[in-house]
């Protein structure tokens, strides 16, 4: 609280930049932990909250008529616009948030001070939820040619996944060799391996200079070398920024808007990390043949790639609890430096890329073309990125293992997955067909089948949004037939008490038809009534009906809802069919 000088600010205006609508009024707070503002214009109370740890620039723009504004990015792509009254509170909630957004210590963290009224034991549950030799299990490890070991339980070695060979133009590391031929005769089903550097061959090159670079197929028995091509984290961040800069023109033309996208190189990059991920998935199914992969340090682009390759081989990775495997295993435990790369702390930034704002993209765009596969739904992978970000739980801060441990991440905070897990029902896919449907994925990496993410990027921009969304109307019908079946159950329980004659179990269709034309299907924003249905991660609504008392009612709701659920059914078998045949059905 130290850096808070004026914790409240009245009569500050925020903007509006996609609508013409008059700038809400109202007051703005400063706390130790998020900047609230609360409209005091509206009907309804009305807050927007922003976690300091969430904004990554804030700016003072030039005076304007209204006052003085004040320009907050988020990393989340959140954009506030604020203007405030007088210069000297601008100036002090500008200097308040420089300094809460770019904490020094790791102690400063939200993390830290974070408590949702959990018992000891339930904390150390919650850090007990993913145990990585479980999967490795699972997967058939050990056996009589791989092994899970402790011996640098000590941190007195580092074995990578691994980054570049110290080669140089002409050096050789014998040790490195028999490493790798060791690898190859562990797949005793292969009689070579690849061995894949994700780096582009002209970055790769240079290094050589410096000492390091990549291996010598002439010094490597039986290995298949081969460059990928995924540009290097500076690349990827003034990519990143160009895009940004094209979701944050105001009334662009379609022409400046594709021109923009297309200069940013955003699509191009997520292309090339999927390529490669497809290129993993491929030499292992098809050619049996085991990948070493690299980039120059082990810790981004591979982990980019190797988690994308077990996504699309392993249906286990797509749902709830496997993805989150993946990502300890993948992520957290091999060492990417999530506190550099998301800027939690104040450093240096040049450190701070997109490497997993990335990883998650490709995810999505996996959904995009397998919309039946995956446990989870478009919320979940936001979710995760919020919380990659917003520091409030122990599992992305740090850059290793050790400097967890080091800043007992896990006896002083808590774990995002039980708190994922808590939320299972909202953020799953209910066109999702079962561990069993899908085994590996074969995506279409061309060109065209990559779509701009405007659920992600542009998400805060409600008036950017369609009023719909088809998933989002199906959660709200499949959670609408639970508390029908509940509601029948109870029903149920209660007939053995009732005096006389059983109600007619039998109906006349011509009255069911009668009663179903009489029920309104909710079909545009406006026929929502009452209190506004839930807000989704892409800004549509989910509307949910509510359960008549009446018994009559309840059995021609159930009708209904009945016909309505097989209609989607189909939907869902024809989505299922489209998917894995690779073309539309025509109906």
């Amino acid at each position: 609280m130290e850096h808070i000088t004026t914790p409240k600010v009245e009569n500050v205006k925020l903007l509006d930049r996609y609508t013409n609508r008059k700038a809400a009024n109202g007051t703005l707070y400063l706390t130790a932990t998020h900047l609230i503002y609360v409209e005091a214009s509206a009907e309804v109370r009305k807050e927007t909250w922003i976690l300091h740890h969430h904004i990554a620039t804030v700016e003072k723009l030039p005076l304007a008529t209204a006052g003085y504004p004040l320009l907050i990015h988020c990393k989340n792509f959140h954009v506030a616009h604020f203007v405030i009254g007088q210069e000297r509170d601008c100036h002090e909630v500008y200097t308040s948030l420089l300094k809460l957004s770019q904490p020094v210590k790791p102690e400063e963290l939200y993390a830290f001070s974070y408590n949702p009224k959990m018992s000891k034991e339930n904390r150390e549950i919650g850090w007990k939820l993913i145990d990585l030799k479980v999967d490795y299990q699972r997967m058939g490890i050990p056996n009589d040619y791989w092994e899970i070991t402790d011996v640098n339980k000590d941190y007195e070695a580092a074995i990578c996944r691994c980054s570049q060979p110290l080669s140089g133009f002409s050096a050789r590391c014998l040790e490195d060799e028999q490493m790798l031929q060791a690898i190859r005769e562990a797949n005793p089903g292969s009689p070579f391996m690849y061995v894949v550097d994700t780096r582009p061959k002209l970055n790769a090159m240079a290094n050589r200079a410096a000492g390091k670079g990549y291996e010598n197929e002439d010094n490597y028995d039986n290995i298949r070398f081969k460059f990928i091509g995924i540009e290097n984290i500076h690349v990827m961040r003034s990519s990143l920024q160009k895009l940004l800069e094209v979701c944050e023109m105001k009334s662009p033309s379609m022409s400046d808007f594709l021109t923009g996208l297309e200069n940013s190189g955003w699509l191009r990059h997520i292309k090339a990390v999927m390529d490669a991920g497809v290129f993993l998935a491929k030499a292992v199914k098809d050619e049996k043949a085991s990948v070493l992969v690299h980039c120059s340090d082990g810790w981004d682009r591979t982990a980019q790639v190797c988690s994308l390759a077990s996504l699309l081989l392993d249906p286990f990775y797509r749902t709830f609890k496997g993805f989150m495997v993946l990502i300890e295993k993948e992520w957290i435990a091999m060492g990417h430096k999530f506190s550099h790369r998301c800027g939690h702390l104040c450093g240096d930034p040049k450190e701070v890329s997109p490497v997993f704002t990335q990883f998650v993209e490709c995810v999505w765009q996996l959904m995009q073309q397998f919309p039946c596969a995956f446990e989870f739904n478009e919320r979940f992978l936001l979710e995760i990125h919020d919380h990659v970000y917003s520091c409030q739980f122990g599992n992305f801060l740090g850059t290793c293992h050790k400097e967890r441990e080091d800043l007992k991440i896990f006896e002083k905070t808590h774990s995002l997955w039980p708190f994922l897990l808590q939320k299972k029902q909202e953020l799953r896919n209910p066109l999702y067909r079962g561990f069993t449907a899908y085994k590996e994925l074969q995506p279409n990496t061309l060109p065209f089948s990559f779509q701009f993410w405007c659920g992600m990027y542009n998400r805060f921009d409600k008036g950017m949004h369609p009023k719909q969304c088809v998933l989002d109307h199906l959660l709200s019908c499949v959670s609408q037939k639970m508390k029908l079946e509940d509601s029948a159950s109870e029903l149920e329980n209660k007939l053995p008490f009732l005096d006389g004659p059983l109600p007619s179990e039998t109906c006349s269709l011509s009255k069911v038809g009668h009663a179903v034309s009489k029920t309104p299907m909710l079909n545009t924003p406006q026929d929502y009534e009452g209190d506004p249905p839930p807000v989704l991660s892409n800004g549509a609504s989910a509307g949910d009906m509510d359960v008549l008392s009446d018994v009559d009612q309840r059995n021609k709701e159930n009708l209904f809802h009945h016909q309505d659920l097989c209609d989607h059914s189909d939907t869902i078998d024809m989505l299922d069919s489209e998917a894995k045949d690779g073309k539309p059905q025509h109906h």
